[in-house]
Parts: C-alpha cells; structure tokens; sequence
C-alpha cells in the first residue's frame, strides 16, 4: 500500500461525497424515477440503519431525504421495501441492504447457526411449524404469527416471533417488504434469486449455502472502505459491525495508507475516492437535518475526528440529564456540523424545541450557521407537511433573534 498525506478537510470533502451529501439533491423530479433513486442511494451507502424512533419522520426516511430532497414519504417506502431491490438484515444495527449482497451475509448467518440462539432460546417444534406455516399461507405478519406475549419489546416475543427471527437470522426466512411497519415474513426460497442464494462458488458451511466466509469479509470489508471513502481500521469495522482484525486481515490491496491531519491513527482510502479529491469542484453540501442513525455520523468517534462534534443519542437518557435534546439532529450546513436541532411535531407545526449551535471560542455563531439551519429546519418543516415552525430555546440564546427572523424570511 503507498502513502497519502490529507488536510482533515479534504477527508471531510471525501466522506460527504462518499455519503452522496455533496450538492444538490436528485430524484425530486418525476422524471428522474424516485424509486430507482431510492434504490441507488441504497447501493452506493450499502446499508440503511433502521430504528422505531419517529419524530419528523422514521430514520431510514431521514437518510434518503438528506440526500435526495423532499420525495413523499410513500415512495421513499416503496424505494426501499419493494419486494425485489432490498432485504433486511443484521448490518451496522438492523439495517436495509441491498438485495445484491445477500451472498455476504452468509458469513453472519453460519455465526448465527453456530450460536444456536439470538436474545432467546429456540423452540425447535416452533420453528418447524412456523416454516410449514410459510409454506402453505406464504407472506405473514408477526401480528398473525401470535406476535408477542402483550408487549411489544423483545423480551415479551411469544414462540413464534422467537422462531420467525431466528430463521430471519440464519437465512431461511427474508424480509423484503413492510406494512404499517410490520415485517412480512417469507420463506427466503420465494424470494430471493437463486442465482443470490446458490452463487458460483458457494459452499454449505455450517447448515448454511454461499461463498465462504473470507470471501465475504473480503467483499464486505472492500464494499465498507467504498462507502466511506476514507476510514480508520475502526471506521470500516464499524460500518457492517466486523472486528478490527477481520478488517486487517481483508483490507484490499487497492487501499492507499493515508495520515490525517489531527488523527492519531492511520486511515485508508479508496483509489475511487483520492481520485475524486485531485480533481473535485468544491461543491457545496445541502443544508440539512441529519437524522442520529446516518451513515455519514452513525460511528461517534469518526463524527468528532471528522466534524469535531462529540454526538450521541439521548433519547435513552434521562430527560433531566439531556443536554442537547431527545432525538437532537445534527445540521450540516457549508460541509461542516454547524449545530443540532431536537425537533417536535404539533399537528402542522414543526417545533424547535431546543437548537444547540456550534459556537467558537468566543461564544458567537456564524450568521451563515444561522441562515442555513433556518434553511434546514424550513425544509424539513414543508417535506413533514408543516406550515408553522416554532423555535423555543436556542443556546447560545443572542442567536435566538437572528434564527427566528431567518425562519420567517425562509418560510
């Protein structure tokens, strides 16, 4: 592997444009086929964390919004959960990907055989009766499974959800669809391309058929360098959650051995991405409203050394030891963090309830900071469906007058 030097703004410019942050958003014209801008996102991230926190809208809605601008929130559902173009799976957490690289997985679906369990213990007769009952009726719910013993956490799962998600985790069940958020369940023999499910090559390890377990890390490992374009040995373990040696050891020779100014480690490039920077235009990055869970920020660490933000979730945090909000969104703006808005819906209203700006040493905030979370906040308010946005607590609170007069402007 050679050697490269990079400025921490030149790695910045990378991830951005990795993360397809990076100029104006595609697919808001009926021309340009949303669904199948939808399905190119997905591709190019190579997964999309999933979560049931919805505030202005669910996560993976969020992600595609910041990159490809206010589509309805119907065909971002149908851009993901078609049937044929995704499937959901343990990645980064549980996540979207594309259907492409289901092969790949086979490696965390003989780790799951191997365990014999999950959270729970398998009730084998249950998972023979919940495969016949698959067979016979097709597509089901977890709702007509029995679903869960009078709650919904994961510890109230009845048998047959126990069943249904182990054979998710070992490959013998597949989610490529949703319906009111409910997982349809289907037996992964109707609906994956045999072609995914016996590749050229493959091998049955372990109860389980596909390529071998080095040939998918060194595919996942590569696919994960792709998506960020840059990334310590950390970095590209966190994307599908490997270990920092399953990454060492399948680094491709490709990768380019890069020092960042103010990193303490050393990262790795891809040859696509230090190609791009010699001859980038110095396009702008969208003014927006990240949600928590985006790949570009899923991985903290990498968040700080990027941006230099110290980001994290507070929605399981005490209320009364938040300090930035309970699903407070980062707002990237000029290429930079600038701040972070914890947002609420009332009706048709999109409330701020508190807006946290990155002030410099001398405690002010860039008036551009200002004008883009405006922006920001002006846009997620029309994409959501509201007609009002309310700022409440702004820190520092000198800023407050001068957001509040921008929204008006921008509204």
């Amino acid at each position: 592997m050679s050697e490269a030097h990079l400025t921490i703004a030149q790695a910045r410019r990378i991830a951005l444009w990795r993360q397809g942050l990076l100029g104006e958003p595609v697919g808001t014209d009926a021309s340009s086929a949303p669904y199948a801008s939808v399905r190119s996102m997905l591709k190019s991230l190579g997964a999309v964390q999933l979560d049931t926190i919805s505030v202005l809208a669910r996560s993976h809605e969020l992600v595609a919004y910041a990159r490809l601008g206010a589509l309805p929130r119907s065909t971002i559902e149908r851009g993901y959960w078609n049937g044929s173009s995704s499937f959901e799976y343990w990645s980064h957490a549980a996540s979207i990907l594309p259907m492409s690289v289901w092969p790949w997985f086979a490696f965390r679906r003989r780790h799951f055989v191997r365990r014999r369990h999950h959270w729970h213990n398998v009730n084998q007769t249950t998972v023979r009766a919940v495969l016949g009952r698959l067979e016979s009726e097709g597509a089901l719910t977890t709702t007509e499974f029995g679903g869960t013993r009078g709650t919904s956490t994961w510890w109230g799962w009845s048998d047959a959800k126990i069943a249904v998600e182990w054979l998710l985790n070992t490959g013998q069940v597949v989610c490529t669809r949703r319906t009111g958020w409910k997982r349809i369940y289907e037996l992964a023999e109707h609906r994956i391309a045999e072609h995914l499910r016996v590749p050229p090559d493959a091998v049955m390890v372990d109860e389980v058929t596909g390529p071998a377990d080095d040939q998918c890390l060194q595919f996942l490992v590569n696919a994960s360098l792709q998506s960020l374009g840059i990334g310590t040995l950390s970095d590209i373990a966190d994307v599908h959650r490997l270990t920092i040696g399953q990454v060492r050891a399948h680094l491709p020779k490709s990768a380019t051995t890069v020092t960042v100014q103010g990193w303490d480690q050393p990262a790795y490039a891809s040859g696509q991405a230090l190609r791009w920077l010699s001859s980038e235009d110095g396009t702008a990055s969208r003014s927006v409203l990240l949600s928590p869970f985006d790949s570009l920020i899923w991985h903290r660490d990498r968040t700080q050394r990027l941006f230099g933000m110290r980001h994290r979730l507070e929605a399981y945090t005490p209320a009364a030891r938040r300090q930035f909000g309970y699903f407070a969104m980062p707002v990237l703006h000029e290429g930079q963090l600038v701040g972070r808005v914890d947002p609420a819906r009332q009706g048709s209203t999109l409330i701020a309830k508190k807006v946290t700006f990155e002030a410099n040493a001398r405690g002010s905030v860039a008036r551009s900071a200002i004008h883009g979370t405006a922006r920001a906040l002006v846009e997620a308010g029309r994409w959501t469906g509201c007609v009002d946005i309310v700022i409440n607590e702004v820190v520092p609170a000198r800023a407050a007058p001068a957001l509040r007069a921008a929204v008006a402007a921008s509204a």
